[in-house]
């Protein structure tokens, strides 16, 4: 308040300190009511229950101010029917395009994460049918579940189930009946052929069409739901949230220096993967993507007891199918192609694809 003039008479002093005084008990009980009135009549979110009387007549000063109301918290998100923790460990994931491509290209990464008590999720897209039907399919199915018995150093039955991810998309899912650290989960997409073309048995019908939109969807070789490309990138996705991997392992993409030559779909896949997931922060830089069949142009960087074990694991699968069986080590390592990739293994992270 401006002081009051010296010219002014005593009684009108006196005058003027009462009005002074009474403009300012108005004040204070204007900003008293207002505070009152605020906490009575504040709106409350719907599932909030009515504040009790204490909240709500709690003594006001004047440096009191009303209490934020915190919003509810927003809904839980589904979680995947594909779900599967890992108590204890770290997850790896790995997504490949045809039964045995993991064990080629990504040993000794795979066994040695078994080996050390990690869980493993792998995940192969295509059946890998070779236009030769389901018998041939289920073969190198069963060939991969006794290769995996053979890095986790048990054999064992395993436990299949049919899941219908939130996507829509229908996935196999097979689980050791003793080992939950394990799971290997089938799509069973097409095969596209070394042509890329497909084959006469699956209408042509391949991943890469799919996937630069040549076909609108794919079904699987087992008679499943067909599949569009946004479904199969919502369907990966959802087996990440649904496994949360620390590391994720599959294919070169397309446009890397180490691409040409590949197969087709090894391409294919290398690119789903990069497209939908390197933009997730938990995922992304956990990405390794392996050379593939360009690898035999590489050096040799696998010998010993390393090369031992991957040629055994190899070799276990083999049984099971009748393209590419070999009986013991010598002869899997003469085999054409497949004895040079064996002694390889390539993995490159993102920054090292030499993207063109």
């Amino acid at each position: 308040m401006p002081r009051a003039s010296s010219s002014i008479s005593r009684p009108r002093r006196v005058q003027a300190g009462l009005v002074v005084a009474i403009a300012i008990a108005a004040v204070v009980v204007l900003a008293v009511g207002g505070v009152f009135a605020f906490a009575l009549f504040r709106p409350e979110p719907a599932s909030t229950p009515t504040p009790s009387a204490a909240a709500t007549t709690a003594t006001p000063s004047a440096s009191a101010s009303p209490t934020a109301t915190i919003p509810p918290p927003p809904p839980p998100v589904p979680s995947s029917p594909a779900a599967q923790g890992c108590e204890g460990a770290s997850t790896l994931m790995t997504i490949w395009a045809h039964p045995d491509d993991d064990i080629i290209f990504a040993n000794p990464t795979i066994s040695d994460a078994i080996a050390a008590g990690r869980c493993v999720r792998t995940v192969f897209v295509t059946a890998g049918d070779a236009g030769k039907g389901l018998d041939y399919v289920a073969a190198r199915e069963l060939g991969i579940l006794r290769a995996y018995n053979a890095m986790r150093g048990k054999d064992g039955e395993w436990d299949a189930a049919e899941i219908t991810l939130g996507t829509g998309m229908q996935v196999r899912r097979l689980v050791p009946k003793d080992d939950p650290r394990l799971s290997v989960l089938y799509l069973r997409l097409p095969d596209g052929n070394l042509t890329g073309e497909g084959f006469d048995a699956t209408a042509h019908a391949t991943l890469s069409k799919l996937y630069d939109g040549a076909a609108g969807t794919l079904a699987p070789v087992d008679g499943g739901p067909a599949v569009t490309r946004d479904q199969l990138i919502a369907s990966v996705r959802e087996l990440v949230s649904a496994f949360h991997p620390e590391g994720t392992l599959t294919h070169i993409p397309r446009g890397s220096a180490f691409a040409p030559g590949d197969h087709p779909d090894h391409s294919a896949v290398g690119t789903l993967i990069r497209d939908s997931l390197t933009s997730d922060a938990a995922v992304g830089p956990g990405i390794r993507y392996f050379v593939g069949y360009p690898s035999e142009n590489l050096p040799a960087n696998l010998e010993g007891a390393v090369l031992d074990t991957k040629v055994d694991t190899y070799r276990i699968y083999t049984q099971q199918d009748q393209v590419v069986r070999c009986a013991d080590r010598s002869a899997c390592l003469k085999t054409r192609k497949f004895g040079q990739w064996l002694q390889r293994s390539y993995p490159k992270a993102d920054a090292d694809l030499q993207m063109g």
